[in-house]
């Protein structure tokens, strides 16, 4: 991550302010006062609704935290509706590295539109890049919760190391791959992912050769696809399956305070 620098400076008469960088090193020119906010990406929608919710004027099809967000719909992350977002006069853009496509993210700046782009492959990364995201994007004050969810994560005791598999859908079956957020949550929980050296991040793999890898555990997220008691272990015979929420296995949130609690005790959970 590149981002964390302000580097380029914005002169309006005789002032000099430094325009702040994202994560990928792009200068934002955030006003210094944000009153409008669209956000493209559910987890950065659940970040700004659960510290300043006013700010939020728009989110996508998908954002689905807080429940009853009323703010007006731009369609999904991959196919946002780029007039709809600039009808709203948005001071800044939330988008992220790997929700978002580059397209839209450099058509919003051609209409002038500022954009901040989150790149987010760890945990650490996670809470450094939310704090940025709030206090340089939206220009509010670090909140409460993303100090509870950096204590939660140092307090993390991994249980006992097992191999896993992560799909994350089927039909065909995808997997967790490298470099991943999701990865790295569940290496702090003592799981660690056998695909994670794989060139890509989400390689198509066949179920065979999933099952050939020899795993001990199949992690089955509730999100994107939605595996449950009934569709997704029985591929796995004679392997522990365990389910667990995939918002908390792959939101960087507000989620992140209770992540650990509750994917440990999925984790534990886990039947053969």
């Amino acid at each position: 991550m590149r981002g964390g620098a302000y580097a380029e400076v914005r002169r309006g008469g005789t002032s000099v302010e430094a325009v702040p960088r994202d994560d990928t090193g792009a200068a934002v020119d955030v006003p210094p006062a944000v009153r409008r906010v669209v956000s493209l990406v559910p987890s950065l929608t659940e970040t700004v609704a659960a510290t300043a919710p006013a700010l939020l004027v728009g989110a996508t099809d998908w954002c689905s935290h807080p429940p009853g967000l009323d703010v007006t719909r731009v369609r999904g992350t991959k196919n946002p509706d780029l007039e709809r977002i600039g009808s709203l006069r948005p001071d800044v853009v939330l988008a992220n590295f790997e929700e978002n496509r580059e397209p839209d993210i450099e058509a919003l700046r051609a209409a002038g539109v500022p954009v901040w782009v989150t790149v987010i492959r760890t945990v650490d990364e996670a809470l450094a890049s939310l704090h940025r995201v709030l206090t340089e994007a939206c220009r509010v004050p670090r909140p409460g919760w993303l100090d509870d969810a950096a204590s939660a994560w140092r307090q993390v005791a991994p249980g006992r190391r097992r191999r896993a598999v992560v799909p994350v859908w089927r039909r065909p079956w995808m997997v967790v791959g490298r470099d991943t957020f999701t990865g790295d949550v569940l290496a702090r929980l003592g799981v660690d992912n056998l695909y994670g050296g794989h060139p890509e991040r989400y390689p198509k793999v066949p179920l065979d050769r999933l099952v050939a890898a020899g795993p001990d555990l199949v992690v089955l997220p509730d999100e994107p696809y939605r595996f449950t008691a009934g569709d997704g272990p029985e591929s796995f015979p004679g392997v522990e399956a365990a389910l667990v929420s995939g918002r908390h296995l792959t939101w960087y949130g507000p989620s992140l305070v209770e992540a650990p609690a509750v994917l440990s005790a999925q984790l534990g959970r886990a039947a053969g």
